[in-house]
């Protein structure tokens, strides 16, 4: 008896896989925003206010702002293997999907 494969299905989970990379990605775009106005944010302590005493302000924003991205950086990689991990699963349809 032939397995019938649903079609529909397939295509879902490569939809939704798809949105799973696109979501993926537009956290990491989340991730270097932060970091960057963790940066400008120090910047403008040293060059627009000029407080004085700032420099252990500047230096704790500079730090966040590298951890945030190291961090990012990282959290992107770890779940972009996930998800091809997770393609694996769908390719094994593929040589039913085409007979």
């Amino acid at each position: 008896m032939d397995k019938v494969i649903n079609k529909d299905l397939i295509l879902r989970e490569k939809l939704a896989l798809q949105r799973t990379v696109l979501a993926n990605q537009s956290t990491l775009l989340a991730f270097l925003r932060t970091a960057l106005y963790f940066s400008i944010a120090a910047l403008s302590l040293h060059n627009l206010l000029k407080i004085e005493n700032s420099l252990y302000l500047e230096i704790t924003l500079y730090s966040f702002s590298i951890l945030i991205l190291i961090f990012g950086v990282a959290n992107y990689f770890i779940h972009r293997k996930k998800i091809i991990n997770s393609e694996k699963h769908i390719g094994n349809y593929k040589d039913e999907y085409i007979k």
